[in-house]
């Protein structure tokens, strides 16, 4: 039964055929249009991702990384691809020493991009269409261009500094000399002339042909420590999901070096609490999630980014049960070490016979390095900065090394199937939106558009971001439609509250809802550019 609490503003989209949700609309389209051609929901997520690094290029693009969690209805098998690049081989902790720190931003933030790899082994392996029929509406938007929205010229404004700093960057998001007027069209030629190189000469081109030498010419013009040969050494993960059983659903996750098993530890530890009982949005009920996060964080600190971290201990009834005992009634301070919000974008499809992609994407921060390719047309991203530079910590930095990810694309499975696919970007508030969808839906009856438009909380602590120097605070910032009798519960238990308006916490969640008699429901978050569509 649907939960009648909560009013979304957007209509909950439905079809039976196929559904796409993202973070833009242009590139709902695309994957609609795919679907509609025939084509398989690997085969639509090969051209949302495309498309959403021309029109979004401020999360995703050729220039990062990606996840990408496919089913597949004819084999009942489950996979997931990662495209993630290593450390460059020059990238040393002494030589970051030196630097005095990574860099957030500029060259030497750039890490080796690897996200066409994983789309590749995605697509090789479900895909339908030939790969190079996928590129038409990334590549038209990139030609023709596309028109500003809101949120693009927001994060444009609030990053206008490490834009300016690079020429090309400059010359495309910073024509006027500001953030482009909502509307006016924004073309990436250079960007365009990519895509068609990568649709004609398939995915090595960017790895180990000529546009792979000319990406490597832009970086050593910029002065990054990426070189042809880290270019070359790039390969695609390809492993199981990881999961768990939890209240009649099968949730998985996508495995290291994504730290998406955080999700499954929150939904582990609060397992035996009767969630119902607490009532959604009450302060019990926010204030037992915000404690199970924390501890849950404790271990991902602890463990994420070693070679085998043992994901079956950190799930195990002892250590869930333990952290879960430990919770109390007031706020535990609990900070992850002894002491810049990233972003990223997601999207996901099911296609007419079933099968589903859960997909995640990024450049790390938004904008990235602010480093655009002047040869090439692809912004890089910044990721090094998720390197730590202690001897001995588990993500510490080594040359030709995978860094962690806070990117994660689960998938909830019921009686063998696909029952929810969603996701959303956000860095370190990912996995704990992600617990909160899923516990309004799953436990409540949300839909996915009452569960995206609901109000959320963040909680960060001490210690906890990701990007260097992997600072952190003790505030639970809270959306103010939780209501004051919720916030003030929240305080009284400790907590240090931030309200902030109706749609403005962290986030932007995409969601599938697949139902028995065929109905998909999608849903799309408001708090960006999110669009939903189903046939």
């Amino acid at each position: 039964m649907a939960y009648e609490g909560i009013r979304a503003h957007r209509p909950l989209i439905m079809g039976r055929r196929g559904a796409v949700a993202t973070n833009h609309p242009v590139a709902t389209a695309a994957g609609l249009d795919i679907l509609r051609a025939g084509g398989t929901a690997a085969d639509a997520a090969v051209a949302i991702s495309l498309t959403l690094g021309v029109v979004e290029p401020h999360m995703s693009g050729l220039g990062g990384d990606g996840f990408y969690h496919h089913w597949s209805a004819r084999s009942g098998r489950a996979e997931t691809f990662a495209g993630t690049g290593q450390a460059p081989l020059a990238a040393t902790v002494a030589r970051y020493k030196a630097e005095g720190g990574i860099p957030n931003r500029g060259p030497l933030s750039i890490q080796t991009p690897g996200k066409v790899a994983g789309l590749a082994a995605l697509h090789a392996a479900h895909g339908a269409r030939p790969w190079g029929a996928l590129f038409g509406p990334a590549i038209e938007a990139a030609r023709e261009g596309f028109a500003a929205t809101h949120a693009l010229r927001h994060f444009i404004g609030e990053n206008r500094a490490h834009i300016a700093a690079d020429a090309t960057s400059r010359g495309i998001w910073l024509a006027g000399g500001a953030a482009p007027a909502v509307g006016s069209i924004i073309a990436q030629p250079a960007l365009a002339a990519t895509l068609q190189r990568l649709a004609a000469g398939g995915p090595e081109e960017i790895f180990r042909g000529a546009l792979a030498r000319d990406l490597a010419a832009d970086l050593d013009d910029a002065g990054a420590l990426v070189k042809a040969a880290d270019l070359a050494a790039v390969a695609p993960l390809r492993a199981p999901p990881i999961a768990i059983p939890w209240r009649g659903f099968e949730v998985r996750q996508t495995p290291q070096p994504s730290m998406g098993f955080a999700l499954l530890q929150m939904l582990r530890i609060v397992e035996g609490s009767d969630l119902a009982a607490l009532g959604w949005g009450s302060a019990a009920l926010v204030h037992l999630m915000v404690e199970a996060k924390k501890r849950a964080f404790l271990d991902r600190e602890a463990e994420a980014g070693r070679e085998n971290p043992d994901i079956a201990a950190l799930l195990s009834d002892a250590r869930c049960d333990a952290h879960a005992a430990a919770i109390g009634e007031r706020a535990a301070r609990l900070p992850v070490r002894a002491t810049a919000e990233a972003d990223t974008t997601y999207f996901c499809v099911v296609d007419a016979e079933g099968n589903a992609v859960s997909a995640i994407q990024s450049i790390n921060g938004a904008f990235g390095s602010g480093v655009t390719g002047a040869r090439t047309g692809i912004l890089l991203n910044n990721r090094m900065s998720y390197w730590h530079l202690e001897e001995g910590h588990p993500n510490a930095l080594a040359p030709g090394r995978r860094v962690r990810h806070t990117m994660n694309a689960p998938m909830v499975m019921k009686d063998g199937r696909p029952w929810m696919v969603f996701g959303t970007p956000g860095a370190d508030n990912q996995v704990q939106v992600n617990f909160q969808v899923l516990v309004s839906c799953a436990v409540f009856g949300f839909d996915p558009q009452q569960a995206l438009e609901a109000p959320r909380w963040t909680s960060s602590q001490p210690g906890q971001e990701s990007n260097y120097p992997h600072a952190g605070d003790e505030v639970l910032t809270i959306e103010r439609g939780f209501g004051e009798t919720t916030i003030a519960g929240l305080r009284e238990r400790g907590h240090q509250v931030k309200v902030v308006g109706d749609l403005e916490a962290a986030c932007s969640v995409a969601a599938i809802r697949l139902l028995d008699n065929g109905v998909r429901m999608a849903g799309s978050d408001p708090r960006r550019d999110g669009w939903a569509a189903a046939w």
